[in-house]
């Protein structure tokens, strides 16, 4: 799997997990993935699939935003 990064060099998987693991989403990580999905650059399947469940559960509240 290519590992699409942001500026703390962390890959899109390695900050899901995080996000589930935790329910909480700081509001610049929601920039990151929501830029992320929305950018030109080529994203897998895989990392868009796990973009858009993050966005699933903040619509069911399973993850919360934290400032």
């Amino acid at each position: 799997m290519r590992t699409s990064q942001n500026k703390s060099n962390l890959t899109i998987s390695q900050m899901v997990d995080r996000i589930v693991a935790s329910g909480k989403i700081a509001r610049r990580e929601h920039l990151v993935l929501t830029s992320t999905i929305l950018s030109d650059d080529k994203i897998s399947e895989e990392e868009r699939h796990q973009i858009n469940r993050i966005f699933d559960y903040i619509q069911i509240g399973r993850v919360k935003f934290i400032d």
